[in-house]
């Protein structure tokens, strides 16, 4: 894989349904545009734009990294809101199998508004994936900004008992949102505290920087609300776009270290997936 600084790693497309407004192949288009080596997909709770994303990148020149930002319960079977993001990448085949089982469970036993999973399901198909803990709406962050250090430490160390202290990386995130800023430093000293490293992502909702109004759209669309309405639900900033190596340097000073991770996690993360082969079931008929 060619020299750069950074390539993304937690993206979402139009199959984050009404969230995410990249279109894979220009996505792809675009990662090649910038020089970037890779480009990942880490769509909610699904993988339907993977194989899309695989032929669409590999066409530009690019390494496609699968992944999915999964949603978490403790309970998959409970009927009950309340969960977190968590983001994973195939680091093998297994793990790209593994992702195809949770994404799947979550549809058929943990749907509730979401597919759910839980850590049950976490556990038993952990291998082969590498865990970021998330966003903002991720378990450790969220003990950060609730004061409970303490819970944010635990939650990492779940997720390294589930796929193991050297496939669990802590996610640093800067879309210009205060409480980002200030969790920031506290993400850093965790991460020293565990020796977990520290990685860079840029949470990609849409493609470029004029796209903003254009997703400000969709989600109204899916709260069911107008633009007309000075009230309606949208992204705090307008930096949620797929935003060049030079624009993510300025974005994380002195965290040159979980830049360059980046290509780190993109070196780990080598799936193929065999295309033009039909994966139907065998069933054998009477005479």
């Amino acid at each position: 894989m060619p020299d750069a600084p950074f390539v993304h790693l937690h993206v979402h497309s139009e199959y984050s349904i009404l969230d995410g407004a990249c279109r894979i192949p220009d996505l792809a288009k675009r990662a090649a545009e910038l020089d970037m080596p890779a480009v990942g997909l880490t769509d909610h709770g699904s993988l339907a734009g993977a194989v899309d994303l695989y032929k669409a990148a590999r066409d530009e020149g690019v390494k496609p990294l699968l992944g999915c930002e999964v949603y978490v319960t403790d309970d998959r079977k409970a009927q009950q809101k309340g969960q977190a993001h968590l983001t994973l990448l195939a680091e093998t085949n297994e793990g790209y199998a593994n992702l195809i089982r949770l994404s799947s469970l979550g549809y058929l036993e943990g749907y509730y508004y979401k597919p759910r999973v839980d850590w049950e399901l976490l556990q038993t198909h952990g291998s082969g994936l590498i865990a970021l803990p998330g966003c903002l709406s991720g378990r450790v962050c969220r003990a950060l900004e609730e004061s409970r250090p303490a819970d944010a430490e635990a939650e990492l160390d779940r997720l390294e008992q589930i796929f193991g202290r050297d496939r669990v990386y802590v996610e640093l995130q800067n879309a210009h949102l205060d409480i980002q800023a200030r969790l920031m430093p506290e993400l850093v000293a965790l991460a020293r505290q565990r020796k977990l490293p520290t990685v860079a992502t840029g949470d990609v909702h849409y493609l470029r920087a004029e796209d903003a109004r254009a997703h400000e759209a969709l989600l109204c669309i899916q709260s069911g609300d107008s633009l007309k309405n000075p009230n309606h639900w949208k992204f705090e900033t307008d930096h949620f776009y797929f935003k060049s190596p030079q624009e993510m340097a300025l974005d994380f000073p002195g965290q040159e270290a979980a830049m360059r991770r980046t290509l780190e996690v993109a070196e780990r993360c080598n799936v193929e997936i065999e295309l033009g082969r039909i994966l139907l079931p065998k069933f054998d008929v009477p005479e």
